[in-house]
């Protein structure tokens, strides 16, 4: 989810300075409402589960992009899949490009040896420069967001009016445990937040236990409110827009955030923001670290799926009086 949500504000960036060009995204069709409203951007949902499963389904897939009349590729994927898809185009005579991941770079900052502990390149600016060995010169220095959007009624049963409240949305899950606060400290985070009463506070997570685990965060306190499980994405889509602040881990929420021009906080365990995930356009003081001096193999993974004994707790050296600050801050 946060690789398709750091291409959206490239890909808008890219149709608004070459308003010549036309775009098909290509990807999952629940994805599909990441790239609405944005002008000259066309969606083609792939049937994985169906016409465009296995071999044939990837040859069926170039067929049918065939029909569209593409230019040319870019592949800001750069998975098998997307590879061969590419390279069918390529075959036929049509320009090509991909994202390179900088595999190399990642792999000399998370190593436990002879670690180079500097800034890797970021997928924001990898998928630039995609475009521009296309032919195509974009600008993200000044980027443009969507306006926010008016919350449908759905939501509002959910959410309530704004009014002068200020809007926080909390995702306090990861993909892997290793980016995930400890929820004992995450309560703490929210209590001393819904104690201002001018804040409302919006959990987002997913699943049965995801949803389980944010009401007992919850605590039942009034302006606190668990969205899991009541709006459907392109709802949440609304109700992101209108937040004045996302607190998240390492994790594709602040990346849908960042594409919407929200501003985020977010706090990092075994990854770490020199990785190329900071999310689009915030600030590196929002990205709150665990303490490298404690844990000197920091980052340990690029994506959270590796640990290292001993370092179970690294997260619990961000301070719940720091993380509180951040926010408010944010909201200043």
């Amino acid at each position: 989810m946060g690789d398709v949500a750091m291409t959206v504000p490239v890909i808008r960036a890219l149709v608004q300075q070459n308003q010549h060009v036309k775009v098909t995204v290509v990807s999952r069709p629940f994805f599909q409402p990441f790239f609405e409203g944005i002008p000259n951007v066309t969606f083609f949902a792939v049937d994985l589960n169906g016409r465009h499963k296995g071999t044939m389904g990837l040859f069926k897939l170039y067929a049918d992009l065939k029909k569209r009349n593409i230019n040319a590729v870019a592949d800001l994927h750069n998975v098998l899949r997307s590879i061969v898809i590419r390279n069918l185009f390529a075959l036929s005579g049509k320009k090509v490009a991909y994202s390179d991941k900088g595999r190399a770079e990642k792999k000399a900052l998370t190593r436990a040896q002879n670690k180079i502990f500097q800034p890797v390149k970021s997928m924001v600016e990898r998928h630039v420069e995609t475009f521009k060995n296309l032919g195509f010169d974009i600008d993200l220095t000044q980027p443009n967001f969507p306006e926010k959007v008016k919350p449908s009624e759905e939501v509002f049963k959910v959410c309530g009016e704004k009014g002068n409240t200020n809007w926080i949305g909390i995702a306090p899950f990861a993909q892997y445990e290793s980016k995930v606060y400890p929820l004992d400290l995450m309560q703490e985070v929210i209590h001393k937040l819904a104690e201002n009463n001018s804040n409302k506070i919006f959990l987002f997570g997913g699943g049965k236990k995801e949803t389980e685990q944010l009401h007992a965060l919850s605590a039942n306190v009034d302006n606190v409110i668990v969205v899991a499980g009541k709006l459907k994405l392109q709802q949440e889509l609304q109700l992101i827009s209108n937040l004045d602040v996302m607190l998240s881990m390492d994790s594709g929420n602040s990346h849908i955030a960042a594409m919407l021009g929200v501003k985020v906080v977010t706090l990092w365990g075994a990854t770490h923001p020199y990785a190329g995930f900071k999310p689009f356009n915030q600030p590196l003081e929002n990205c709150l670290t665990a303490d490298r001096e404690k844990y000197p193999l920091l980052p340990t993974s690029v994506y959270g799926n590796k640990m290292v004994p001993g370092y179970e707790d690294a997260m619990r050296t961000i301070p719940v009086d720091a993380v509180v600050a951040k926010i408010n801050s944010n909201l200043a």
